[in-house]
């Protein structure tokens, strides 16, 4: 039975919310009503929002000494994470099986190794930056501290399902997964999706009004 619900129903509702809060999230931001912008323009807004959200990726020369450790531990979590969740066997079986009708080629064993390594170095990191920095402290909300343990249980309870024939572990870790994707459009794990709007509005702003940032 607890089978059954984990494989049928709650996985299609957990999708479905998915999808659906994801697509409506982001519509919600693109439709958002703006005041009129009457300043007189002193630049394109195009070339600004494309420059704002590829320059984004690296940090100005002058503060990157200042966040060299939630830099690294930021690009090892991400990359990392995408990593196992399009490359690593199971999952590529899993997507071509139950929603893409097609794959490609795994990563190989030892890479699986570094990229779970590195993403869950990558999360332990940030975290502890953000309970440990007074400022990080300060600015974080339950939220973030609920999608960072929720992130770091789905990952867990991933590695736990490798092995074979494990029924139990493997329900445990797609229970998890289903409760991430139903957490996830009301979440900070929305910045997934939002970050590239939102620089892209940040870049249109700026290069309307000239300014090179």
């Amino acid at each position: 039975m607890i089978e059954y619900l984990i494989d049928g129903p709650l996985w299609y509702f957990s999708l479905a919310v998915f999808a659906i809060g994801v697509v409506w999230q982001l519509l919600a931001i693109l439709f958002r009503r703006r005041p009129r912008d009457l300043s007189v323009a002193r630049g394109a807004a195009a070339p600004g929002a494309l420059r704002t959200l590829f320059s984004r990726f690296w940090p100005h020369r002058e503060i990157a000494g200042q966040i060299t450790l939630p830099l690294v531990a930021g690009y090892l979590f991400h990359l990392g994470l995408f990593a196992l969740l399009f490359f690593a066997a199971p999952h590529v079986v899993f997507l071509e099986e139950n929603l893409l009708g097609f794959g490609w080629a795994p990563m190989p064993h030892w890479a699986f190794i570094v990229s779970a390594q590195a993403a869950f170095l990558g999360l332990i990191l940030l975290w502890l930056r953000r309970i440990m920095n007074p400022v990080s402290r300060l600015l974080s909300t339950w939220d973030d501290h609920v999608a960072a343990i929720l992130t770091f249980v789905v990952m867990l309870t991933g590695c736990f399902a490798l092995l074979e024939g494990a029924t139990a572990l493997r329900l445990l870790h797609r229970f998890t997964v289903e409760l991430w994707l139903i957490y996830f459009p009301f979440s900070a794990l929305m910045h997934t999706f939002t970050f590239i709007p939102s620089r892209a509005l940040t870049g249109a702003w700026f290069g309307r009004r000239g300014i090179d940032a």
